[in-house]
């Protein structure tokens, strides 16, 4: 019942909020032109809808998760949340468009799969090269199950890396 009573406040912070000032939250990995993978703890869909919420969107995280493109360090992939029943055409599709393999993400502690804060299943597609992250993300939620990816594109407006000597390093979008 707590849980629920947790759901429910945070779809009631963003209702009653619609617009927010700024959003913080941290990354599995940020590229050069500040496109980020999230989603390694399962909650990317409902951290897209409070960045998206927000006027300024920051990330804060460890230099580990700084790469010049996406894949150098998160190994794990590109998180997709499912609609269940679609995980199977899903993965299938994205493996035959996108190259690489979208695998189902597993429970570690109980059996069977993953299931996110919505209810759905997560498949975490190990992609083979760069790519363009902004037609990818758009056409991967084109494919009919697909409720949302964790490439988070366009939306960062300054990323924080704490470095490893403590100090920290500041990173905008490029000027195009």
């Amino acid at each position: 019942m707590a849980e629920e009573a947790k759901k429910l406040a945070g779809y009631a912070a963003v209702d009653n909020h619609v617009q927010l000032d700024v959003a913080i939250d941290g990354a599995d990995e940020v590229d050069a032109a500040l496109t980020l993978i999230k989603g390694g703890g399962g909650c990317l869909t409902q951290e897209k809808i409070v960045a998206g919420c927000a006027k300024h969107f920051i990330v804060i995280a460890d230099f580990r998760k700084d790469s010049s493109v996406l894949g150098q360090q998160w190994k794990k992939g590109v998180p997709i949340e499912v609609i269940p029943m679609a995980y199977v055409p899903v993965s299938r599709t994205i493996a035959k468009r996108f190259g690489g393999e979208a695998v189902l993400r597993m429970a570690v502690s109980k059996a069977g799969p993953v299931v996110t804060d919505n209810s759905n299943f997560i498949l975490d597609w190990k992609f083979e090269h760069a790519q363009n992250w902004k037609e990818v993300n758009t056409a991967i939620k084109m494919i009919p199950g697909v409720v949302e990816t964790g490439l988070f594109v366009g939306m960062a407006e300054r990323v924080y890396f704490g470095m490893e000597d403590g100090s920290v390093r500041v990173r905008d979008p490029p000027v195009i």
